[in-house]
């Protein structure tokens, strides 16, 4: 059954009663990862093995998890090579209340740091998922971002500085 969710703005990535954050450095420059996370929106289910479906949508995406979780997002920042951010206003997951992720592109000498942010407000039990299931957030985070980062080396953008 889907659920609409709190509406939050981009201040909750900061504010959220729990956040988890993840970083990672690939080899890929700034615009290739920003392209990839913003207009390839389609092609994430190639890189990122937790996201079966994902497409644009006016203002936001839908996306489909394994499992069958559904998000219904609006895109709260799309900064050019410096970050992408989205709110989840509607999903069949239980327990959250607001959602919002945001990931943040910072070139280095040898590619980009990358870092995921996932901001979220729930009951009690779902807080507490949350936290156990840190582990498994924070690989998938690097198990996507290590396959992104292959994927436009292969596609030859990682190098095209």
């Amino acid at each position: 059954m889907a659920r609409r969710l709190r509406p939050v703005e981009l201040d909750f990535v900061e504010t959220a009663p729990l956040r988890l954050v993840f970083a990672a450095e690939v080899s890929a420059p700034a615009d290739a990862v920003y392209r990839a996370l913003a207009v390839e929106t389609d092609a994430w289910p190639q890189w990122f093995t937790a996201v079966t479906r994902a497409r644009a949508t006016e203002g936001g995406r839908e996306v489909r998890l394994r499992g069958g979780t559904r998000f219904e997002e609006t895109v709260m920042a799309a900064e050019p090579d410096a970050r992408y951010a989205y709110r989840v206003d509607v999903t069949n997951a239980p327990g959250p209340h607001a959602l919002l992720e945001e990931w943040r592109l910072t070139p280095t000498a040898t590619g980009t740091r990358v870092q995921w942010t996932f901001a979220a407000a729930g009951g009690a039990p779902f807080r507490l998922a949350l936290r156990l299931g840190r582990p498994g957030f924070g690989r998938a985070f690097r198990d996507a971002v290590g396959a992104l980062d292959r994927r436009l080396a292969v596609s030859g953008r990682a190098t095209d500085r």
